[in-house]
């Protein structure tokens, strides 16, 4: 019995091992997928966009982003719980995805990486041609 493929099974695997770690309290995720795209949403509030950075190494993207804490001389904290400091989450992509037609937008606080399954990698129907033409059967042509 045939198994379908799943180039973002290790993906997802991936995703599912670092939801356990103290990334995820700074960068929560959301991973879904919509048709022929993947997409993730991080949040990120309180971040200066032009503080995030996303790269692609291999089949390892990387989502860096920072939030500085404003503070003055004669603050006095009764309650800290928000996270600063620079954060990094890394997701581990499959050999099915188009890795030159990652989209990456920000808004209200929110990361969207839309992330396309490649051509080659979506499923496709293959033709079955018949080499079989007409046979002769005692002098007459049947097919």
């Amino acid at each position: 019995m045939a198994r379908a493929y799943d180039p973002f099974r290790e993906m997802e695997r991936w995703f599912a091992d670092a939801a356990r770690t103290p990334t995820s309290a700074a960068m929560p995720m959301d991973l879904y997928r919509d048709g022929d795209v993947f997409v993730t949403r991080i949040d990120l509030p309180g971040v200066d966009p032009a503080s995030i950075d996303v790269d692609v190494d291999d089949r390892t993207l990387t989502v860096r982003a920072e939030r500085k804490v404003e503070t003055t001389d004669s603050q006095k904290w009764l309650v800290r719980e928000r996270p600063a400091g620079t954060f990094a989450r890394q997701l581990t992509l499959g050999y099915g995805v188009a890795l030159d037609k990652i989209e990456a937008q920000y808004a209200d606080g929110v990361l969207s990486l839309r992330i396309p399954v490649a051509e080659e990698a979506k499923p496709r129907k293959i033709s079955v041609a018949h080499a079989g033409g007409a046979t002769e059967i005692e002098g007459s042509l049947a097919s």
